[in-house]
């Protein structure tokens, strides 16, 4: 069983850390995952035992709280860390200046230096103080023991043993103004969330028997009629009923622009009516609207982590005893050698183990994934997890399906080829199935078959009024053994039996999008080498169909299981990216290395299987994805490159003595703060 719960107060990278090193000591909890900046505890248990250990383990952590799913955020204040720092340097700066002047006794400045320290530093020791017992919960866990509250009393009582009051004093002050811009930092991101959460609607007005009622749009059912008032937030995924509707779509596409929709279109959730009032019809309930999609998948999306988060995970809990014990090797074996020149050597440690805390890594790294899954968002792309931005960033090769995915997917009768009762006995069968086709028979007033069975990538076998009818590609009359001329046309050609003999066919329009042929550029230009079509269509409708746009290589007349085939080929020139949007599409996606379904048209299991999602079904933002990707991971690696090769220069410089332990505190704060400004670029808009 699987439990997400969401939480407060945790807004420590290291704390995080911490909690999940817990978490994984409690038996019957499986993957735990905590996330510092969605504020999210996602964990698998075995029983409720397990769960209510896991949970009294979160509450009572630090300053943690679980919180109601529905309950707002509160904006952050940082009012209790801000005062602490406030008094602190109250007391240091006359503390400094005294000791400056030599006025006064030796003990007034010490006194201010040491109340100083308490000022700023009581939370930290009390969280040292609060880890020791949970240290040795369970078993011995040596991370939470040594993490960085441990290591900054360490080096504060370190100095003020050593009589460099003054260092004991700023060690703690800048330690907590890094923390407390840390929080900034990471707020800043949560706020990003926040404004997604802006999507939801408010409320909805139900049109009714007896008029309108105002109600919340999760009490909204599919078939339920709705009116969508100027400037109102559309509140669940509808339909169009009458008139055109205006739409606002940047919350969902992350372009400013106006979005012309006629009756029978689609009004997303999250958009917003621009024009005059309408009335529509909930296809899908706010639960399952393409809104809840975005916040759904955005939040969980921290739960499937990158390697190179995993791998700072895992390097944090084996590198802080490492340099501890490197650091008390330090502040003990030289002097030995050295006639016992301890006040030389422990100052030296105490900088080393200052400058050695990870949380560069350990904040920055996470805090970049997550901008970059919601900065795709914010182009209308929904990142399942941030494992698969690394899988993106390398895509070389891409391949798409042809309807629905390339063309619009909208279809409509282009022409009947024979009697009235070839489009009466295929619009019979069609409105039996799911497949896409069966739109363009959607407006015919007939009744449905009898029984009908799809049969995959052929069409269907009916029965209407009694009679076996067969209704679906060339190659279905053909292994039927029923001879038909084939359409020689741009349509899809849709052909007809009944009783084994052909009636006639019925062609079937449906048109490329507008955006796909920039949209396919713009993949070439993010680095995409190669463009492939697989599609079940005949090579000639393909290559007419497909003519105008950057395609490289077409594969038609393919069986859902031959794209699976295709696809392994493809792979062999580089990681292969697949965009499609129907459950035929479902086992080439599984293949690829990084599959896209389409938000808006996309069948559920086609959803489901991929890695990525386009919320609003527009293919210009998938350049816009892979670029977004890219910077993502350019980002990550120099975040990593630049925080430890900077670290390691500081720890040699410490070694030799060369920097006191303020500049060694200041250093590990500006190297972190310098990364999460880093990380945060992630958040400008793509071009």
């Amino acid at each position: 069983m699987q439990k997400i719960i969401k939480i407060k107060n945790l807004d420590c990278a290291a704390c995080a850390a911490e909690l999940q090193e817990e978490l994984e000591g409690i038996e019957g909890i499986e993957e735990p995952s905590v996330d510092f900046v969605t504020q999210r505890v996602q964990i698998k248990y075995e029983s409720q035992e397990s769960l209510e250990k896991a949970i009294y383990a979160i509450s009572h952590f630090e300053e943690v709280e679980i919180v109601d799913g529905n309950a707002p955020q509160k904006k952050e204040r940082h009012l209790k860390e801000i005062i602490s720092i406030a008094i602190a340097l109250a007391l240091f700066i006359p503390a400094l200046v005294l000791e400056l002047l030599s006025v006064g006794s030796e003990w007034i400045p010490f006194g201010l230096y040491l109340g100083a320290f308490v000022a700023a530093g009581w939370s930290v020791v009390w969280n040292a103080c609060r880890n020791v017992p949970k240290a040795f919960k369970g078993g011995f866990h040596l991370g939470l023991l040594l993490d960085e509250n441990l290591l900054m009393i360490i080096a504060a009582a370190g100095a003020f043993a050593l009589q460099e009051n003054m260092e004991g004093g700023i060690v703690m002050i800048l330690y907590q103004i890094g923390e407390l811009l840390q929080s900034l930092a990471v707020g800043s991101s949560r706020g990003a969330i926040t404004r997604l959460m802006g999507l939801k609607s408010e409320s909805a007005i139900r049109i009714t028997e007896n008029g309108q009622e105002e109600i919340s749009p999760e009490e909204l059912q599919a078939g339920d009629k709705v009116l969508i008032r100027k400037g109102d937030k559309i509140p669940a995924d509808c339909r169009l009923l009458e008139g055109v509707a205006s739409v606002d779509t940047k919350s969902i596409t992350g372009e400013a622009y106006l979005k012309e929709v006629s009756v029978g279109g689609e009004l997303l959730s999250g958009c917003v009516n621009a024009g005059n009032a309408v009335k529509a019809e909930v296809v899908r309930p706010a639960s399952e609207s393409a809104a809840a999609k975005i916040l759904e998948m955005v939040e969980n999306s921290a739960s499937q982590k990158a390697k190179p988060e995993k791998f700072i995970t895992k390097f944090a809990r084996i590198y802080t005893p490492v340099v501890v014990l490197i650091a008390l090797i330090v502040a003990i074996v030289p002097p030995l050698f050295q006639g016992n020149n301890f006040g030389e050597w422990i100052p030296r440690a105490l900088n080393f183990l200052v400058i050695s805390c990870p949380c560069a890594l350990i904040i920055s790294v996470p805090l970049t994934y997550f901008s970059g899954v919601g900065t795709l968002a914010r182009c209308g792309v929904l990142a399942k997890g941030a494992v698969y931005l690394d899988s993106l960033a390398g895509v070389k090769v891409a391949a798409f399906d042809k309807t629905g995915t390339l063309t619009e997917g909208r279809f409509s009768i282009a022409k009947v080829n024979g009697d009235e009762r070839v489009l009466e006995l295929a619009a019979a069968a069609e409105k039996n199935s799911s497949h896409p086709l069966a739109q363009a028979f959607a407006g015919i007033d007939v009744k449905s078959a009898t029984t009908c069975e799809e049969i995959s990538g052929l069409g269907l076998s009916a029965v209407v009024n009694g009679k076996s009818v067969l209704v679906g590609s060339k190659r279905l009359m053909a292994e039927k053994g029923i001879d038909c001329e084939e359409v020689v046309s741009s349509h899809l050609a849709v052909y007809v039996a009944e009783e084994g003999k052909f009636l006639g066919s019925v062609e079937i329009e449906d048109k490329v999008r507008v955006e796909a042929k920039d949209a396919l550029a713009g993949l070439k230009q993010a680095g995409v080498k190669q463009i492939a079509v697989l599609t079940g269509d005949t090579r000639a409708r393909a290559e007419e169909c497909l003519a105008e746009l950057p395609v490289d290589e077409i594969h038609a007349e393919l069986f859902p299981a031959d794209k699976p085939v295709h696809a392994e080929q493809l792979k062999k020139n580089g990681k292969l990216m697949y965009v499609g949007d129907g459950i035929n599409d479902t086992p080439v996606m599984t293949v690829s290395d990084v599959s896209v379904a389409m938000g808006g048209l996309g069948s559920d299991a086609a959803i489901e299987a991929s890695d990525f999602v386009l919320a609003s079904d527009n293919l210009s933002a998938l350049p816009k994805a892979v670029k977004g990707a890219k910077k993502t991971r350019k980002i990550v690696v120099e975040n990593i490159v630049f925080s430890i090769g900077i670290k390691i220069a500081l720890m040699v410089l410490s070694l030799v003595g060369l920097i006191p332990l303020w500049a060694a505190v200041l250093g590990d704060t500006g190297v972190m703060l310098l990364a999460v400004i880093n990380s945060m670029r992630m958040r400008l808009k793509i071009k």
